[in-house]
């Protein structure tokens, strides 16, 4: 279902337009009461009203997981969710999703308080979430400046697993809404966790590392590299695994 209209490209986020929550909410009755459903996956939501229109919707199906990619900014820095919107997200969703797959920055804004005088711990970040409600967290790495990028599962009982992946060179436009769709795709053909979120992190990497780009800013992940018989883009033009979706 639609949540947002944007005005973007491969350099950034114009403008972003969301759309009313009767619609969202109608977009969603109409294809559950058709058709049945393996898991839901979110990313940007547009406003608080069409969080809290979702949060009803999914409280509905408590048995579907539900896969969260919080698109809080785009690659450049534009803001697509306010205080109020993370208020909403942290309070009627959290408490419904079953993995949740922010970034490093994502995760300390959508984590942090006001009684935080340093930055927490990614760990710590992943704590509190999972004490909001949240089953998992996937912490993707990208950001943190590490040799290596280090993509972090965590459950109830601390880390779960941590995946290191060669740095590509570059910055991506759609790889983290590539690793969250992958996810849900692993868990709706039937894979726990664990390796739900280890095979979508080996797909979203051979993705990246056959991408290309298409205009003048952000690469963009080649979802289709599997198909190919002989690949098309330069593996070295790729970016950095999961990074962000915008």
């Amino acid at each position: 279902m639609v949540t947002a209209l944007t005005v973007q490209d491969t350099t950034g986020v114009e403008g972003v337009l969301a759309v009313d929550a009767g619609w969202v909410a109608d977009q969603a009755r109409a294809l559950l009461e058709d058709i049945p459903v393996a898991v839901f996956k979110f990313g940007m939501l547009g406003s608080v009203e069409a969080i809290a229109a979702i949060a009803e919707i999914v409280a509905d199906y408590p048995e579907v997981p539900l896969v969260f990619d919080p698109v809080l900014a785009s690659g450049r820095g534009d803001q697509l969710a306010d205080e109020e919107m993370i208020d909403a997200i942290s309070h009627l969703l959290l408490p419904q999703t079953t993995i949740l797959t922010p970034n490093s920055l994502e995760v300390r804004r959508l984590a942090m308080d006001d009684d935080d005088e340093d930055a927490p711990t990614l760990a710590e970040c992943a704590r509190r979430l999972i004490a909001a409600g949240t089953e998992h967290v996937l912490v993707t790495g990208t950001h943190e400046g590490t040799p290596q990028v280090i993509n972090t599962l965590y459950g109830g009982s601390g880390q779960i697993r941590a995946d290191k992946w060669e740095r590509l060179p570059g910055s991506y436009h759609g790889s983290g809404c590539t690793l969250a769709s992958a996810i849900a795709a692993n868990l709706a053909n039937g894979l726990d966790i664990e390796e739900a979120v280890r095979d979508a992190q080996e797909y979203t990497w051979q993705a990246l590392a056959a991408g290309y780009r298409p205009g003048m800013g952000q690469h963009v992940p080649d979802r289709f590299f599997w198909a190919r018989e002989e690949p098309e883009h330069d593996a070295g033009a790729a970016g950095a695994i999961c990074r962000d979706p915008r």
